[in-house]
């Protein structure tokens, strides 16, 4: 029988889809079968750039009225699939609200979920999930039994996204059914977090800094390097312990996973965890004094070099091209 119909948990950014939508749609377009969207929320800005990346369907709870996503988008969910409209398979990205809906869904429908993937694939009626463990040293593939729905969410930058020649996705009403008490919770207010330049796990170009630096205000250089270079500054999990830049920043396993096509590690070691977010990079460059550290490994260019020499040079450097 195989794979026949595959739900992609689809989110909007900025009036656009999400970078982990487009590759969760691509990767599902791969797999075979039909291709389907299910925004929790109104649909009308996405659902013609849903259908470029595959989706000839898109699912739209509508506008949720204040209500928490996670119990709409799984109450909805399980609505649609009740009514005849079962996947096989649900991707979900491994974020916040992807997880909120899945882990609602898998109790509604009893199922069990997969999560923290980098890979999937169909063999016959089988579907498997590749997860890293160990800190990245190892992938285990593990393989969904019983019947579906399957549920699996996916690391962000597992996929690459690609548009196809798909028109715009058919949207199909698929309303929030009574929530009872648990519909009780309301959204009052949303406040987003001000940034400028281009999204850390979108950004073409990545400088991070470490506990090298020595000192909070010396995190300036990697904003400043950042800056010059149009992308992103990120961090290690060291020093967002430490209280000098916000969680948001941070590159590694408990952070942001990153595959910029440069990404340059000022003052880190190379920790295990904080290689698993970014050593998917397609070029790396580090400067650490330590000629030891672990991150010059995976180094396409180490400078072995104190940061608060060599970056005010490179800095300098820049500017004045």
């Amino acid at each position: 029988m195989g794979i026949n119909n595959i739900w992609v948990f689809a989110q909007e950014a900025n009036g656009a889809p999400s970078s982990n939508t487009l590759e969760l749609l691509t990767k599902a377009g791969a797999l075979g079968g039909s291709v389907s969207a299910f925004v929790v929320g109104d649909a009308s800005n996405i659902a013609a750039a849903l259908g470029q990346y595959g989706a000839t369907k898109v699912y739209s709870t509508g506008d949720l009225g204040g209500q928490l996503p996670g119990v709409a988008g799984a109450a909805a969910m399980k609505a649609v699939i009740d009514g005849g409209d079962s996947p096989d398979l649900i991707m979900f990205p491994q974020n916040y609200e992807g997880r909120d809906v899945m882990s609602r869904l898998s109790v509604k429908l009893d199922r069990t979920v997969l999560t923290n993937n980098v890979d999937v694939a169909v063999d016959g009626d089988a579907v498997k999930v590749t997860t890293p463990v160990f800190g990245g040293e190892t992938m285990v593939t593990t393989t969904f039994t019983g019947s579906g729905p399957f549920l699996a969410a996916f690391r962000p930058k597992s996929f690459e996204a690609v548009a196809g020649a798909g028109g715009a996705g058919e949207v199909v009403s698929a309303p929030v059914p009574d929530l009872g008490a648990a519909g009780g919770a309301k959204v009052t207010a949303v406040h987003v977090e001000e940034s400028t330049g281009p999204k850390l796990d979108e950004a073409a170009i990545v400088v991070s800094g470490g506990r090298g630096l020595g000192e909070k205000d010396k995190f300036a250089m990697v904003d400043d390097l950042a800056k010059i270079l149009k992308g992103a500054a990120g961090a290690s999990r060291a020093i967002v312990d430490a209280g000098w830049v916000p969680y948001s920043m941070q590159v590694g396993q408990t952070g942001k996973v990153v595959k910029p096509n440069v990404y340059i590690a000022c003052g880190i070691s190379g920790a295990t965890q904080h290689m698993v977010g970014m050593k998917g990079s397609k070029h790396i460059i580090a400067i650490n004094k330590d000629q030891e550290a672990p991150i010059f490994g995976v180094a396409d260019l180490g400078i072995v070099g104190d940061v608060h020499k060599v970056m005010p040079k490179l800095i300098e450097a820049l500017r004045g091209r």
